[in-house]
């Protein structure tokens, strides 16, 4: 079956585009942050989601959630046999897409957390798409991609609602309504991170991620904090997730967890960060230190030999290999050590088997993955949510992309919640991994405080 394409408009700024779909319902925009980030190249925005995809299991029972991905991926083969893309240069042509959040992680692995679980936004939310805007941001290029099965009358309403001269929503309004504060003192922080040193030396573990989570107040269209956001810490894996109402998902994540084109696979893990500096010569220097660190050298050769051993569940014997190691990329707010290792699927195994039997990404557990998350269970006063999860999609053709929901942002009912974290080894030091959580997340907070707080000009 082929599919149908309809050439729009290209436009430098997806935001635009976004906001003329948001009325469809469930929308969604996988950001690769043009103009600001470098190495992103297409958005993909979908809504009107299909409602005849297997539903996710409320609560996180492992049992339920292997049956879940297991139902998911004949669905997805029943529905979708026959497609070809009609264009090879095209991402996704339709299919699943949404998130996997932190804990159905904890729930796969058969961990309990100690901390309750009282968010209202769904563990999971996977949903089909029959038609997507994707913008190509190298050719400057806008697709209408559709399955065969959506109508003409259809297409047709979605290229008025994305043609020149068509209208968006009036622009809404946005306001903090407190300052960001950790729900964690510095003290409990410390307390973890001891904890965490005793299990290493007792040899439970090599590596743990601890993270704490930050909150302020809010009221208004998180779409507005979204784009300002996105000017300022733009990332190629980034997102937006329309929850309803005033409730969304943001996220500015510049790691790659899993991808899958044809046969296959790569993950690219991120493990060491220093802090970008606007004094050229300190952030050089920056830069510098942490390409020449030992440790975090150290921690992200442990995240990928897990990597490796997680995909190798998956993956042919014997094709997986290290293909870059401690690659240093900078970003906007900081720069990060990354490695990227590639596979090839076994016949047998599909990208909805590969992700539940890799999930959640090693970079932010720790090794080995059952324990660290274990250990993140017991001292984690928090849920995660969504953070450390994944902004994902399968394609109707079987592509696969998606990232480590690090640097996300969830806004629900009044209240914002974000989260930081690293890793802790043998050697770290507590104070500096306190700041480090800071570091990565910091930016956001600022930016937010100083245009939206309750002392900024309105």
């Amino acid at each position: 079956m082929n599919l149908q394409l309809d050439e729009l408009h290209w436009q430098p700024d997806s935001g635009s585009l976004f906001e003329r779909l948001r009325h469809f319902g469930d929308a969604v925009w996988l950001d690769s942050a043009q103009p600001w980030a470098a190495g992103g190249r297409y958005d993909i925005l979908v809504a009107e989601a299909s409602m005849d995809s297997p539903a996710a299991p409320v609560a996180t029972d492992g049992v339920d959630l292997d049956r879940y991905f297991t139902n998911l991926a004949s669905w997805h083969r029943e529905r979708y046999q026959g497609i070809t893309p009609a264009d090879p240069g095209l991402p996704f042509c339709g299919g699943l897409l949404g998130y996997i959040g932190y804990e159905p992680g904890n729930a796969l692995h058969g961990i309990t957390p100690h901390h309750p679980t009282v968010a209202a936004m769904p563990p999971i939310r996977l949903a089909a798409y029959d038609w997507c805007v994707i913008q190509d941001h190298l050719l400057k290029r806008t697709v209408l991609v559709s399955l065969p099965w959506v109508s003409p009358a259809r297409r047709r309403d979605i290229r008025q609602c994305l043609g020149p001269g068509a209208s968006a929503r009036q622009p809404g309004t946005f306001r903090l309504h407190s300052g960001f504060l950790p729900d964690s003192s510095r003290a409990e922080y410390r307390h973890a991170f001891e904890r965490i040193q005793e299990y290493i030396q007792a040899g439970d573990c090599y590596q743990v991620n601890l993270a704490q989570r930050f909150r302020a107040g809010y009221s208004g269209d998180p779409l507005i904090a979204y784009r300002v956001l996105r000017e300022v810490a733009a990332a190629p894996f980034s997102g937006y997730v329309d929850l309803g109402g005033d409730s969304a998902l943001l996220c500015l994540s510049p790691e790659r967890f899993l991808s899958v084109q044809g046969r296959q696979v790569e993950t690219r893990p991120i493990k060491g960060t220093r802090p970008r500096y606007a004094d050229p010569d300190r952030d050089l220097r920056s830069a510098r230190e942490l390409r020449e660190s030992p440790k975090d050298r150290a921690e992200n050769l442990m995240i990928v030999d897990l990597l490796r051993n997680d995909l190798g569940r998956s993956c042919v014997p014997g094709s997986i290999h290290v293909e870059k190691l401690f690659e240093l990329e900078s970003y906007p707010t900081v720069h990060h050590l990354v490695s990227t290792i590639r596979g090839e699927l076994a016949a047998n195994r599909g990208p909805l088997e590969l992700l539940r039997d890799s999930f959640p990404g090693g970079s932010i557990t720790g090794a080995p993955k059952r324990r660290a998350m274990q250990i993140i269970a017991e001292l984690e006063p928090c849920s995660r949510e969504a953070y450390c999860g994944s902004l994902l999609y399968i394609s109707a053709d079987g592509r696969m992309d998606s990232n480590i929901a690090i640097r996300s942002l969830l806004c629900e009912g009044s209240d914002i919640r974000c989260w930081g974290g690293g890793g802790i080894v043998a050697d770290s030091n507590g104070d500096q991994e306190y700041q480090e959580t800071w570091d990565k997340v910091g930016r956001f907070f600022s930016t937010l405080e100083q245009r939206f707080g309750t002392h900024a000009p309105r």
